[in-house]
């Protein structure tokens, strides 16, 4: 059974079974591997590519969700999208792993909301999970990438001894 799928702009005629999930389509059909198998059940974000320009997770989407709906994935954005500028100049990546995952959840936040506030990037980018714990340079990246004044992380003072 072919199904059409509306992939960064392009019509493809893929084979799998309607109950494949759309990673598996996306990696093994079209050979698009930004997008990252992490834990096979939607939790860990490593999968995240947009439907309609909404973050979703592709492990636990079956192609039969999909149907006319456009899907973008990390490979649409061609190494220069402004988030991935951000990315380098902030150091974000460690290993890399997540990082299609966030910069696809981080992609539709600002077309959705060019200025979000730190709580507004926070609800977004929950369920994004970076093993390498790289979220303060993930946010101050995103707030780059919108044009907002750098996140500032300042440490606690403490008291000076008496002497």
């Amino acid at each position: 059974m072919a199904t059409t799928l509306d992939v960064n702009g392009k019509a493809y005629q893929v084979k799998a079974t309607p109950e494949t999930p759309l990673l598996w389509v996306l990696r093994d059909e079209l050979g698009l591997t930004g997008s990252k198998y992490g834990c096979g059940v939607g939790q860990c974000g490593a999968c995240t590519v947009q439907m309609d320009g909404q973050p979703i997770r592709s492990c636990s989407t079956p192609i039969s969700v999909v149907g006319a709906a456009k899907i973008t994935t990390v490979e649409s954005f061609g190494g220069n999208h402004p988030l991935q500028v951000a990315w380098v100049k902030h150091d974000v990546p460690q290993c890399g792993y997540c990082q299609s995952g966030q910069l696809m959840s981080a992609a539709a936040l600002l077309a959705q909301n060019p200025k979000p506030s730190d709580d507004e990037i926070a609800a977004a980018m929950d369920g994004n999970i970076c093993r390498c714990g790289t979220y303060q340079r993930i946010r101050a990246a995103i707030k780059e990438a919108a044009g907002l004044p750098p996140v500032t992380v300042t440490a606690p003072t403490l008291p000076l001894p008496q002497a």
